[in-house]
């Protein structure tokens, strides 16, 4: 069960003006803006162990905010805190495990985190990028799917092809063989009956104990606008799966990113990959910023209300 209250890692200066937010919920905020630019999309080991020093001995089992959805990172960075098996239930528009990439960062701390023995199950919601499409699929760390450690399913996505390698049996997935490629149709969640579809999910976690990330961008922009590209799942279908979690598991640990800043970062390397990477910011640029932060903050409050009260 989370403590009450929240806690925000401002890394962003994203959630420090939504003043409803941080008046009632009591909000601990822990300034983490001078490394911000260090730690976003990827960070080295000094800016994971300055974020862990500052963390210090403050409770595990908070809901924490983190900002843009290019801190998503620092998810890994708290669950590592744990030491008791786990079961990781993801919310994301991206599987976030990226098997070529040298340091932690937003799109594959999943694959990182994995390398745990404590992690028993990790289950991917409403991952319908591009990052699991034909091609792209490629740079994935699918041999987690052996087992059913990693379960993913997409709010909607056309089935994808994978080349040369050999897919493990797994639940989430349906698969087809042929010779040098495999067929892979996803189990999506667009059209099922959510509420049995999920609870048949959670019960099969090998641990009682979880810890809940969410990223926004999984939500239609109605609900969130974000970094990246927008999601599937309405805020309605979210919040029905965090009470069903709620009823059934014990959530020891949580937190929440995908609220928007502008990108700031430091070095050439990491500007230039981080531009090519993601998407155009289009219509967003044109949005008052109050508009982005009262969207983003009712999200939050609700997320807030649903899982620290």
């Amino acid at each position: 069960m989370l403590s009450k209250g929240i806690r925000i890692l401002d890394l962003d200066g994203s959630l420090t003006r939504q003043k409803k937010l941080l008046s009632g919920y009591n909000a601990d905020i822990i300034d983490l803006t001078d490394i911000g630019p260090d730690a976003r999309f990827w960070m080295n080991g000094r800016t994971r162990i300055d974020i862990l020093s500052r963390l210090g001995d403050s409770p595990k089992d908070r809901l924490t905010f983190l900002g843009s959805g290019d801190f998503h990172h620092v998810s890994s960075v708290l669950i590592d805190r744990f030491e008791e098996p786990l079961s990781v239930i993801d919310f994301d528009l991206h599987p976030d495990m990226n098997l070529f990439s040298v340091r932690l960062n937003c799109g594959s701390w999943v694959a990182q985190m994995l390398k745990k023995d404590n992690i028993r199950k990790c289950v991917i919601v409403g991952a319908s990028s591009r990052d699991i499409s034909t091609f792209l699929i490629e740079t994935m760390a699918l041999r987690h799917l052996k087992d059913d450690r990693v379960e993913i399913y997409p709010y909607s996505h056309p089935p994808s092809f994978v080349f040369f390698q050999n897919i493990p049996e797994n639940i989430s997935i349906e698969t087809k063989r042929y010779p040098f490629a495999a067929r892979i149709s996803w189990n999506e969640l667009k059209r099922k009956n959510l509420a049995e579809f999920f609870l048949h999910i959670i019960r099969r976690l090998p641990t009682k104990k979880i810890y809940l990330s969410i990223d926004k961008d999984c939500l239609t922009r109605r609900s969130a606008v974000t970094n990246w590209e927008e999601g599937g799942l309405a805020l309605e279908d979210l919040s029905l799966m965090l009470k069903m979690i709620k009823e059934n598991l014990d959530i020891t640990g949580a937190d929440v990113c995908g609220d928007y800043s502008e990108i700031h970062m430091r070095g050439i390397v990491k500007s230039v990959v981080s531009s090519l990477d993601h998407p155009p910011a289009g219509d967003i640029e044109k949005m008052p910023r109050e508009e982005i932060d009262e969207i983003n903050e009712r999200t939050n409050l609700k997320l807030a209300e649903l899982l620290s009260s």
